[in-house]
């Protein structure tokens, strides 16, 4: 049994993670991936190791045993990175910053274990960082083999003649004029791939303006719940004016009207935003244009804010 961990709810496969992130590695989710090497450039603990680990406590989130996704197993972990509770009450991450520190998130679970290793010693003292994860050099050995064959086997090849989703390219290009609203946008695209929920909050799924408000709280920010608030609220600007940070609303949906829109996204840049669309569309949170017949008005909300 591990002092901090042993042996979240699975994200959807993002077809952008490989392209922004990096190459694709072979056997790993490349929303797992990106999150992997995500916490090793802000916590300096290989990716590697970090991949190593996930492999062994969850199959990268998708394994089914007991404590993954809620619960613990029969020593007391939970997560895709199985901490116990009091570890992560010490060492909890909120890696996608939405208020919360949940170990059963893996954009909470795999900075955190970077944290945690580091407290102990990695990367300059690694196999004590490990032993101190789970008492058992078995355990150390088998992340470290793990580890060495991720970084030195070649990584999975895209087919010849194979092009990644159009959104994905957009999403590369996005160029936000500040760093407020870089990270607003920054925490909405992390947000792709996973579910559309009506009135759900966060932050295993989303609804169209819930996505709007976690990003902008993301920089600090406070706006209105609901669409027909967020209407409202911001300043309003002429449609050929929006630019990224800004919202796009829409006469879509129940009780919506040209004067009181149902449907909100987030700008991005380039004619696209990112919005949570629907529930059975795919991505459900995703990225999309926002010149369709039903766009309405478009508002600023930093200008009040």
């Amino acid at each position: 049994m591990a002092t901090g961990a042993v042996t979240g709810s699975t994200p959807q496969t993002d077809p952008c993670d490989s392209q922004v992130d990096g190459p694709p590695v072979a056997g790993i989710p490349a929303t797992y991936l990106a999150l992997y090497r995500k916490a090793a450039a802000d916590y300096g603990i290989p990716w590697e190791i970090l991949a190593a680990v996930g492999s062994i406590e969850s199959d990268h989130g998708r394994s089914h045993a007991p404590g993954i996704h809620s619960g613990e197993n029969h020593a007391g972990a939970g997560g895709p990175m199985q901490f116990l509770a009091g570890t992560w009450k010490t060492y909890g991450v909120d890696g996608n910053h939405d208020g919360r520190t949940n170990r059963y998130d893996p954009a909470d679970a795999i900075p955190a274990a970077a944290n945690y290793l580091r407290h102990n010693g990695a990367p300059p003292k690694m196999r004590a960082a490990l032993f101190a994860y789970n008492h058992s050099n078995t355990y150390v050995d088998d992340v470290l083999n793990r580890a060495h064959k991720y970084k030195t086997t070649p990584t999975a090849t895209t087919p010849p003649n194979a092009s990644p989703p159009a959104e994905c390219t957009e999403a590369a290009a996005i160029t936000a004029p500040n760093t407020t609203i870089a990270k607003i946008i920054a925490f909405a695209m992390a947000q792709r791939g996973k579910p559309y929920v009506f009135g759900a909050t966060g932050p295993d799924a989303w609804d169209c303006s819930s996505l709007v408000q976690a990003a902008y709280a993301a920089a600090g920010l406070t706006i209105p719940r609901t669409t027909f608030a967020q209407w409202p609220f911001g300043v309003r600007i002429l449609n050929n004016q929006a630019q990224p940070g800004d919202l796009v609303f829409f006469n879509s949906g129940p009780a919506t009207s040209t004067t009181t829109p149902g449907h909100v996204g987030l700008v991005i840049g380039h004619g696209q935003m990112i919005a949570a669309r629907c529930s059975t569309c795919h991505p459900a949170i995703g990225v999309e244009t926002y010149h369709r017949p039903d766009w309405i008005g478009t508002t600023r909300p930093l200008l009040r804010l």
